[in-house]
């Protein structure tokens, strides 16, 4: 039998940003589900500040595919290499590398390499392969290049917070409620329609479509992939349809306790979009206004299905 052919792809584009800038953001993986559409979510379970091991969820090709990678960054010249260890089919082996090359002034190039065999080099499935890492790494490339570009106001744009509910039930409850997200129509106000599907190769992610329904009465239409993690307590979502003053939306749901009592964190990553803000919330609105809108909406949204989640858990166990 012959062997299986290398493959290659080249991606590249120039960034309006220093080249230190630009290889920040590619090496903090944990940090990419914000940054690249494609990602889900990363979890990193080795670093040791030059070579780590990454668990990684994404999109490609209409599904979502999990692997296991190995990288190797070179921070005094902007490279890091990865290489898939476990790969996703119909891949047999995946590797490649990031570069960033300063051009002078704040600008920089940016270029991405895969290289790829397929099991069996069917050309069906190396075609597939060839779609979905164009796909994907056109979707990466531009989109770091436009979040890069405003690095000087990155701290603006980017956002994170977290709201706590204490429960006096045991964590198993309150995850119960937050894994079964299906039934979210009939328990909470703010859920007008919610659609759950199971990612049939791979336990326990789902995806979601659901329609919320904000303070001022409007809804907003929203899709989701989650990875739920039973064991830990803890379910990780991304949008991958957001509303529309949010170029990216994150976040994840932790329970932790003992057999009487619990604690659930709800935790938020958003990127906003600038171009968006006076369109949504009015001509005189700016970044601070957007800010503190989505704080709000989110946490009210995310502390109220908290609320029900110990209303539902404390009846259970009132109910024994």
């Amino acid at each position: 039998m012959a062997a299986e052919q290398m493959h290659r792809t080249v991606h590249e584009t120039e960034v309006d940003a220093p080249a230190g800038v630009v290889y920040g953001l590619i090496a903090d993986p944990v940090q990419w589900p914000l940054f690249f559409p494609p990602n889900v979510y990363v979890e990193r379970l080795a670093f040791d500040g030059t070579e780590e091991r990454l668990r990684m969820w994404a999109t490609a090709g209409g599904q979502v595919k999990s692997w296991t990678s190995r990288r190797v960054l070179d921070a005094g010249a902007r490279r890091i290499e990865f290489r898939q260890e476990i790969a996703a089919a119909p891949l047999r082996e995946m590797t490649g590398t990031w570069t960033v090359e300063p051009l002078g002034g704040e600008r920089c190039r940016l270029t991405l390499l895969h290289d790829f065999r397929v099991v069996g080099d069917r050309a069906e499935d190396v075609a597939w392969v060839e779609r979905a890492t164009d796909t994907n790494s056109r979707a990466e490339l531009g989109n770091l290049a436009r979040i890069a570009g405003r690095w000087a106001h990155m701290d603006q744009l980017v956002m994170t917070f977290e709201d706590t509910v204490r429960v006096d039930a045991p964590p198993q409850l309150v995850y119960a409620f937050l894994e079964r997200a299906e039934r979210w129509p009939d328990l909470l106000p703010h859920v007008a329609r919610l659609d759950l599907a199971e990612e049939g190769d791979l336990p326990g992610v789902q995806r979601i479509s659901m329609d919320t329904v904000v303070a001022d009465g409007s809804a907003h239409t929203t899709e989701s992939v989650r990875v739920c993690f039973p064991e830990a307590g803890r379910i990780v979502y991304k949008q991958t349809r957001t509303p529309a003053l949010m170029s990216a939306h994150t976040g994840a749901w932790t329970v932790t306790g003992d057999a009487r009592r619990s604690t659930v964190t709800s935790r938020h990553g958003v990127v906003l979009r600038p171009d968006a803000v006076t369109r949504v919330l009015g001509p005189t609105a700016d970044l601070a206004a957007a800010r503190t809108y989505v704080r709000d909406a989110l946490g009210r949204n995310s502390t109220a299905t908290m609320a029900y989640a110990k209303r539902y858990a404390e009846t259970a166990v009132g109910s024994r």
